[in-house]
């Protein structure tokens, strides 16, 4: 995974900021115990006095996670999209996809949280202001397990479409310290350009998986905020 950061970081994102917003929305809603088994509001009957401040944190704590739980509840995440198969990492900001293609090809997408944004005007004829586009980096893995180099695209999500970023050659997991990633992919023929982005939408790589994408990590980003509460919580009740 921290080769997905360092790729990411040196090839995309020096316009970006960095995202704090934490976007809301809910579906397939579970219960707030399956994301915070022990969250209860706090209770002057501990055997452990609090000072007012601790007590104060512990408080303002609860109704956070309450909020949280209550306003948009986070549900189970997804563990299949179409033919990929979808591995959480709990407490980290990423995520990995695996499928497979033609039965000899085996695919691997490792997903960020949320890394960066841009503001774009709001749609609409009466529309004033400006909307945020949050945005995901992911690396493509192409294998054909013969040992040989695989081949790596790295794209950006946004909320509607795919973008593919670069194009490169990896053998295995070996990545050199400044490995070359090939040209801008804006720069290449436009041809190639076509026939590249077909190649991923054969293996499922596309618009509709960056959809998909959003969508599972507005909801990782909340189990994930709701998880940290939890666990401030349990710090300062020791």
């Amino acid at each position: 995974m921290a080769r997905l950061i360092r790729t990411a970081a040196r090839t995309l994102f020096s316009s970006f900021s960095s995202s704090t917003s934490s976007l809301l929305q809910s579906r397939n809603s579970i219960t707030p115990s399956f994301i915070f088994q022990s969250s209860r509001p706090y209770s002057t009957d501990n055997k452990i006095t609090k000072s007012p401040l601790e007590a104060n944190i512990l408080r303002i704590i609860d109704k956070e996670i309450d909020y949280q739980s209550e306003y948009a509840p986070p549900h189970q995440p997804e563990t299949r999209f179409h033919s990929f198969t979808v591995e959480d990492q709990p407490g980290e900001q990423w995520m990995i996809m695996r499928g497979k293609y033609d039965d000899i090809e085996d695919i691997k997408l490792e997903v960020t949280m949320f890394d960066g944004y841009v503001t774009v005007p709001k749609l609409g004829d009466d529309a004033t202001g400006e909307d945020v586009r949050l945005h995901i980096s992911f690396i493509v893995d192409v294998s054909k397990g013969d040992g040989g180099e695989n081949l790596e695209f790295l794209c950006s999500a946004w909320p509607d479409r795919l973008e593919i970023q670069k194009v490169y050659l990896l053998r295995g997991e070996k990545m050199p310290g400044r490995p070359y990633m090939g040209p801008d992919f804006r720069k290449l023929n436009r041809e190639l350009q076509k026939r590249l982005r077909e190649y991923l939408d054969a293996r499922g790589v596309n618009d509709e998986l960056s959809f998909f994408l959003h969508e599972y990590m507005l909801n990782k980003d909340r189990i994930e905020l709701i998880q940290w509460f939890g666990k401030v919580k349990s710090l300062v009740e020791k």
